[in-house]
């Protein structure tokens, strides 16, 4: 008895699940030790906590060195808080670097996920034109149906020319998005 759509659903959500989780367990395993800590450093900065930490640091550093000075000590950091701004541009760089690098492997798997999409997109285009091309031959060679001419079955039957579609893709002018 074969399968309802409704049955394979699960099947399939579990194919994806697999395929999606090997690419990723693949992507992590040629992850070297310097990118595993440049990733965990970047997962740390974008918490919520970190910003709260940082805002805290900086306004202590801040109240800390007035607060020295108005009570005659010397401030260790006094106005314009020299150190301060360095160490910000410091932490700035820091983290822009974190999240480029961050990104820059992010896309990487993103690249391979778009490639296996495109491969599996080809293959099931060319397995759709052999399965239309064999009940057209099935059509025409079965006796008891009557012969027609199909020229869409035709067509359907042939595989998508992926370069035409390509040009086609770069030919027609950039769709501009509603705001």
């Amino acid at each position: 008895m074969p399968a309802k759509p409704k049955d394979l659903m699960p099947q399939l959500t579990e194919s994806i699940a697999q395929a999606t989780a090997q690419i990723s367990a693949a992507h992590k395993e040629e992850t070297s030790a310097q990118q595993q800590l440049v990733d965990q450093f970047t997962a740390l900065a974008g918490q919520p906590a970190f910003v709260v930490v940082l805002a805290v640091s900086i306004l202590a550093w801040i109240v800390m060195n007035i607060s020295a000075m108005r009570l005659g000590h010397k401030a260790i950091d006094p106005p314009p808080f020299t150190w301060l701004q360095g160490t910000i541009t410091m932490g700035t760089l820091l983290v822009a670097s974190l999240i480029l690098t961050t990104q820059r492997r992010e896309d990487q798997l993103s690249s391979h996920r778009s490639q296996l999409i495109l491969e599996l997109t080809i293959l099931n285009d060319q397995k759709c034109s052999k399965i239309i091309g064999l009940l057209e031959e099935v059509r025409r060679d079965n006796p008891a149906i009557v012969d027609r001419i199909d020229d869409q079955a035709a067509a359907m039957s042939e595989p998508s020319d992926t370069l035409a579609v390509l040009e086609a893709i770069k030919a027609s002018p950039a769709k501009v998005e509603p705001e």
